[in-house]
């Protein structure tokens, strides 16, 4: 006669005279509800939708059981109305606890002001491909250049920075004063990074003398990096953070990422002469030696790991609330003051 197998996520009928050991599939684990997402504690897998709970496949192996759970027990009530201690008569379960994210005033998070690092890349082979083809093409177009009519006078100079123009074979011979490095735009400020004389005002930035000497350059493309705005997003598994960056054939040797625990500054150069520069103030807390930048033909992958297996309720840590000052208060306190009259 067949009787009823209790294993969880198995409930079929068995013959106890005919019971192998790996007859049945089930889960040792227990039920797990948490942020609308269903599951077992025994395997990985989560839903959302309960019917679809409900078919999970069990990930243990074993014979079926016959053996009915005990019923949770009610509570005894003795003649007077009171309510008897059944702490002891309970069914012990092992209990799985779920621990929610933490506020953020309960954890020790580190200083903002720890030194950065820069963390480890990788390049993919699909990246060092696109790259390359992209190289032949500039060869070959700098070669159609070179091979072209003469300078015209009133070419201007390639170099960062530098106003001059072409006025004839004598204008080889002028120094050059010039910006090495690329213009920088980020939150109303402009500059060279090469000096970093910072200033709102874009005709002034546009005036400052070059801070290199050297010589003109009359026919190559502007090395000049343009800062551009470049799309992004993260999303999070139980022990990491993942930004993508979605820029194309961006270049190893110029890109970088830094970090400490806390703060994330994503400084991108991509495809020739576009700049997409980003920092972040975490709203968690991360393991720099154990985050990568994995860098793709499409995109760039910032996988950095967490310091504590928590869920981060969002990517960035919103800015402190300034409480109002108490001059402010006192205004508002007379103007209340002012209505009851």
């Amino acid at each position: 006669m067949s009787v009823l197998c209790y294993n969880k996520g198995c409930g079929q009928r068995f013959d106890p005279d005919n019971n192998p050991d790996d007859v049945c599939t089930f889960h040792p684990g227990v039920p797990v509800f948490h942020d609308a997402l269903k599951g077992w504690s025994c395997c990985k897998r989560r839903t959302t939708d309960f019917s679809d709970f409900l078919s999970i496949v069990g990930c243990t192996k074993g014979p079926h059981n016959k053996e009915k759970p005990p019923e949770p027990v009610k509570p005894d009530v003795t003649s007077s109305g009171e309510k008897k201690d059944v702490a002891d008569q309970r069914p012990k379960f092992n209990e799985y606890v779920i621990s929610a994210p933490k506020p953020l005033d309960t954890i020790c998070r580190p200083s903002a002001d720890e030194p950065m690092v820069r963390m480890q890349h990788k390049v993919s082979a699909s990246l060092k491909q696109a790259l390359e083809k992209l190289k032949l093409t500039e060869n070959t177009t700098e070669k159609k250049e070179e091979d072209g009519d003469e300078i015209k006078i009133g070419t201007a100079c390639k170099n960062g920075g530098c106003t001059k123009s072409f006025d004839g074979p004598a204008s080889d011979e002028d120094t050059c004063s010039y910006h090495a490095g690329f213009p920088i735009f980020h939150e109303g400020m402009k500059y060279w990074t090469c000096c970093k004389r910072k200033t709102s005002d874009f005709d002034t930035f546009l005036s400052q003398e070059g801070c290199t000497k050297g010589t003109h350059i009359w026919r190559r493309k502007d090395t000049g990096k343009k800062v551009v705005p470049c799309r992004f997003d993260w999303h999070q598994t139980g022990g990491q953070v993942i930004i993508s960056v979605y820029a194309k054939n961006s270049v190893p040797e110029l890109s970088y990422v830094d970090a400490n625990s806390t703060t994330v500054s994503i400084n991108i150069v991509f495809e020739g002469e576009k700049q997409f520069d980003q920092k972040i103030s975490l709203w968690g807390v991360i393991d720099v030696s154990k985050s990568v930048v994995n860098m793709m033909a499409a995109k760039i992958e910032i996988a950095m790991k967490k310091s504590e297996a928590m869920s981060w309720a969002r990517l960035d840590l919103p800015p402190p609330v300034t409480p109002p000052k108490e001059s402010e208060k006192e205004e508002g306190d007379s103007e209340d003051d002012d209505d009851d009259d």
